[in-house]
């Protein structure tokens, strides 16, 4: 995995005309992971979603690779991957078809064979062809996570990852963060549970 870098300058966000945090700076490079801690409604998803180009920044620089935003959003938005509360899939689609689609709406096609080991991974494979509707709320968050399995994108932006999993997802998750990391990505993430993701990890609070 190639080197990346994010850097953010003095950002902060708000909502309903109210500032939700002191504004914040911090780098982030090639290998390196960032726990987001903060209170409940202190905009720590916020500031995820500004930072993927959901919402705006009410002020700040955020760069990727030494180039800023929103100049250079095209290429970012090929290196990010955000999963956040919303998992972005199709409730009639089965299993393998939301992992296929969400691929190729990323430009990034799956082969079938490819799909199904990823889905098999996550525990999935005996419900790869069930439409999302009747999938448990943990099982629909295993097929958000086998997407991230397979995703290219070197930057992770993660809203809560190991929500609504069981011990044994929420380590598999953890293996596969620590790999990302270990080889060479970037991981940006928030979490009120405790997780070993090595020493790569530092941490970011925010503050009101």
């Amino acid at each position: 995995m190639s080197t990346g870098s994010l850097l953010v300058d003095q950002a902060t966000v708000q909502r309903g005309g109210r500032q939700l945090f002191a504004p914040v700076s911090f780098e982030l490079h090639a290998g390196q992971a960032l726990h987001l801690q903060g209170e409940n409604g202190s905009g720590k998803t916020s500031l995820l979603r500004a930072l993927c180009g959901l919402s705006p920044l009410a002020q700040g620089v955020v760069r990727w690779c030494g180039e800023p935003l929103p100049a250079a959003r095209q290429a970012f938005g090929k290196e990010v991957f955000y999963l956040g509360h919303a998992l972005g899939l199709k409730d009639e689609l089965s299993a393998l078809e939301n992992l296929q689609t969400a691929c190729a709406l990323a430009g990034q096609p799956l082969n079938t064979d490819a799909a199904v080991s990823a889905l098999q991974a996550q525990g999935l494979s005996k419900r790869k062809h069930l439409p999302l509707r009747v999938l448990s709320q943990g099982q629909k968050r295993r097929v958000a996570l086998a997407r991230l399995q397979v995703s290219a994108a070197r930057l992770w932006l993660l809203d809560e990852p190991w929500v609504a999993l069981d011990q044994a997802a929420q380590s598999a998750l953890t293996d596969m963060l620590r790999s990302h990391v270990a080889q060479g990505g970037l991981l940006l993430f928030t979490s009120h549970q405790s997780q070993d993701l090595g020493d790569a990890v530092s941490v970011l609070r925010l503050q009101a």
